[in-house]
């Protein structure tokens, strides 16, 4: 009998002991700070805005007043979680390397040490005063910090999604990085954890802002205030003052073309392939209940979804609803075309039928749920190029856009060496 018991507590280990390494290694990882980092808030130190104020008070040149806008250079996204930012960032990337724009990128890793709040400090060479022209990885938002880097003029936009099918995404890609979550039993892990959430959840625990209002802790806010609490109106009117555009998921296309439209690009500019999409095997689908207790738990998020969601529609009332019809046809045709034209088989793959890694999507602890695609061997020369930077995942972009990601990468090999 003791026999038995020995084996059970050595298989017991067995699965502990990864969970504790792999615990530990997270922790290091995440709390890592560049060592060069100092603190610069409410300091005097010169900033992007006052820089160029002082440029234009020197210039005696006159500008020239066009009827025609010209496109803008100057750009804060805000990268919000499971919400198709990635798709958006692809976008970024592209514009800003055919325009040879100046990104703010982070250094060591593809965010900027997320969870902690956004320094100018984290970004790679930074020095007081200078300018960037485009802020789009992931980051804590700090509105304070980021103006300091860019011209007056910059856009700021970012994205929403549904916080019910939010919350489940993030539950997937994330809970099995969130120590308390590891103690939930049964088949549907995400349900057993909605009918008793505060059993697996502490807002102190490690990584537990993923399970709750994710959407306002990444815009820097409380994610623990009810949705009653009279500050969440307060935030999210502040949100409503920073941001020029809030894109909604749901409706992407139309999304995007409001962004055309305030950025000035064209068509050509917002091209695009759906990239870090989860094979609908690994998407859990919540009853009306379940959706109910989803939005409850959530319930600051569900206000900033409904507030902009509402802002959203009033931009495309504003923009006119035939012409949006017309360019979310002319958008859709477009991106036909160059599936046809980039893809093997025309759509999405699972992990391992990925032939070049250099397409290969970063994947959640333990499994390969996200999709990624194959680029046709015949391509039309023309296409070459624009195929590849738009089949080409968020980490492979960013080494090619010369960020050096030891520690990201790091952390992918330990996770895919135990799991």
């Amino acid at each position: 009998m003791s026999g038995v018991k020995a084996t059970k507590c050595k298989a017991l280990l067995r699965v502990l002991i990864p969970w504790v390494l792999l615990t530990n290694i997270m922790v290091v990882l995440y709390c890592l700070r560049n060592p060069n980092q100092v603190k610069l808030r409410g300091s005097q130190e010169d900033t992007c805005p006052l820089g160029v104020a002082k440029l234009q008070k020197k210039s005696l040149i006159k500008q020239s007043h066009s009827e025609e806008c010209s496109p803008k250079e100057n750009i804060m996204f805000m990268k919000t979680h499971k919400t198709a930012s990635s798709t958006i960032l692809n976008i970024l990337f592209r514009f800003g390397e055919k325009h040879k724009l100046r990104f703010a990128f982070p250094d060591g890793r593809n965010d900027f040490f997320y969870p902690s709040p956004f320094l100018c400090s984290q970004v790679k060479d930074y020095k007081p005063g200078e300018c960037f022209n485009i802020v789009c990885n992931h980051m804590r938002f700090d509105h304070q910090e980021v103006s300091k880097l860019l011209p007056p003029d910059s856009v700021y936009a970012t994205i929403l999604r549904d916080p019910v099918d939010l919350f489940e995404s993030s539950f997937h890609y994330y809970h099995k990085a969130v120590p308390l979550t590891w103690r939930i039993r049964g088949e549907n892990k995400l349900v057993e954890f909605l009918n008793n959430p505060w059993a697996f959840y502490s807002p102190e625990a490690f990584n537990s802002f993923y399970l709750k209002n994710l959407l306002f802790f990444d815009f820097g806010l409380d994610n623990n205030l009810e949705a009653d609490d009279p500050r969440v109106m307060t935030e999210i009117k502040n949100l409503s003052r920073r941001f020029h555009l809030v894109l909604i998921a749901e409706y992407f296309e139309e999304s995007l073309i409001l962004l055309k439209d305030l950025l000035c690009w064209t068509m050509e500019d917002i091209l695009y392939f759906k990239l870090n999409a989860r094979k609908s095997s690994s998407v859990s689908h919540l009853d009306a209940e379940m959706r109910a207790k989803a939005l409850q738990w959530n319930g600051a998020d569900w206000k900033l979804y409904q507030h902009f969601n509402g802002t959203f529609w009033a931009r495309v009332e504003a923009y006119g609803r035939e012409r949006m019809k017309q360019e979310v046809e002319e958008l859709r045709r477009r991106n036909a075309e160059m599936k046809d034209i980039c893809i093997e088989g025309g759509g999405a793959v699972e992990a391992q039928k990925i032939q070049n890694r250099r397409f290969l999507p970063w994947q959640p602890v333990g499994e390969s749920s996200i999709l990624g695609y194959n680029i046709k061997k015949d391509i039309d020369p023309r296409f070459k190029t624009l195929c590849e930077k738009m089949l080409t995942p968020e980490i492979q972009y960013l080494s090619e856009l010369g960020v050096n990601l030891w520690l990201t990468r790091l952390w992918g090999w330990l996770k895919d060496t135990i799991y």
